[in-house]
């Protein structure tokens, strides 16, 4: 076997291990939805999978898989658990933000104690919110306040923090275990959609930073490298939206084919056959696989990038920004059509609260507000307009 032969077959292993647990997390999706909160026994299955070690190069004991697989996996994941993959596509983005932010021995050892301890890492990361301080006390940093939006801090060991210094204002992040002292995951997350990704708060009281947590690549703020984490981020949340899209697509086509009743004057026999549900079947496909196309190219560039490291240039991370701003805003425009759309081809008894089938729209609806897609649609008629480049912000 040659060495291509060995990638792909690594890598069909790797999706066969992804789809597998997607069949197990969607048996209780449905009531999981209902119930909320923290899902630890599902959290535990993504552990016992090996797929936190995903990204991670195989010299530190991961899979060493590109990013083009990572994206699939995740994506396979969303269509039957969105949150469940949400929780493992903001764990990547955060163990891999070491990489950007951290130095080299920093990284190799996170790595390293991901990959062997299958450990889970969580964010308090919000660019926007400035409530978390950090404070030089007698020789000894310490972080003190809270931070809103952390997917997945709870039931993890790790998170990556973001604070602003008391005095100069200037932006510190670091990698914590999220059991250390002062540390406290609040259970106050009540978003109608993605219900157990644990997006509420966290607490920090006198917590002690030691300066080898602490990843000082991100003060220094020369290299366009790091900047593409920001890319990273909406790519997790397009593919979040994409599998939400797929889901939706797929079930209510089972149910339409199983359940719905021909309208009366239809004049057909089954639902399938009613040629306005076809329009609409038609229509919807047509979207979705126009989505794949430009996340496909989206991804393509994006890996690109991420292979270039520091000899990235404003110019090629500027135009890998709109190829993802490109893709991103489609699919949102794409999955909250089908999330809704949907319900017209199978009828008034899919409203039935035992399908949950509106989780599809919650969902997509609250991922879809992480940042406005009106600002996408600037940055793209800026560059088509006046070849102008976005912004460079933890958005864009």
């Amino acid at each position: 076997m040659n060495n291509t032969q060995t990638i792909a077959a690594s890598q069909e292993k790797i999706l066969e291990l992804a789809n597998q647990l997607a069949k197990e997390l969607s048996k209780t999706a449905v009531k999981r939805d209902r119930e909320g909160g923290t899902p630890l026994h599902e959290r535990n299955l993504l552990r016992k999978s090996g797929l936190l070690a995903l990204p991670i190069p195989k010299e530190y004991g991961g899979y060493g898989a590109g990013w083009p697989i990572v994206f699939k996996v995740v994506n396979i994941i969303a269509k039957a658990d969105s949150s469940l993959a949400h929780l493992l596509g903001y764990h990547y983005l955060t163990i891999c933000s070491t990489f950007l932010f951290g130095s080299t021995e920093q990284y190799k050892t996170f790595y390293k104690e991901t990959a062997a301890h299958q450990l889970f890492w969580g964010n308090a990361f919000n660019p926007r919110d400035s409530g978390l301080k950090a404070v030089r006390e007698n020789g000894r940093l310490m972080l003190s306040g809270s931070k809103s939006f952390c997917s997945g801090a709870t039931d993890s060991d790790r998170l990556l923090v973001s604070a602003q210094e008391e005095g100069s204002g200037q932006v510190l992040l670091c990698v914590l275990p999220t059991h250390r002292a002062g540390i406290a995951t609040e259970d106050n997350w009540d978003g109608f959609g993605q219900r157990q990704t644990d997006s509420g708060s966290v607490k920090f009281e006198d917590v002690i930073v030691y300066e080898e947590e602490i990843l000082h690549k991100a003060a220094e703020g020369q290299k366009v490298f790091p900047t593409v984490r920001t890319h990273l981020a909406q790519l997790m949340l397009t593919h979040l939206l994409y599998g939400i899209a797929q889901g939706a697509l797929e079930e209510s086509k089972a149910y339409v084919k199983a359940h719905t009743k021909p309208w009366l004057s239809s004049g057909v026999e089954a639902a399938e056959q009613d040629p306005y549900i076809i329009q609409q079947y038609g229509e919807m496909s047509l979207n979705l696989h126009a989505c794949s196309a430009l996340i496909e190219k989206a991804v393509t560039e994006f890996d690109h990038a991420w292979k270039k490291e520091d000899a990235l240039t404003k110019q090629q991370r500027g135009e890998c920004g709109v190829a993802i701003a490109m893709a991103k805003t489609f699919t949102v425009k794409t999955v909250l059509h089908i999330t809704s759309t949907i319900f017209d081809g199978m009828g008034a008894r899919a409203t039935s609260d035992q399908y949950k089938f509106d989780r599809y729209w919650r969902n997509a609806r609250t991922i879809s507000l992480h940042d406005p897609i009106a600002y996408k649609l600037r940055d793209i008629g800026k560059w088509y307009l006046n070849s102008e480049l976005p912004p460079i912000t933890p958005y864009s």
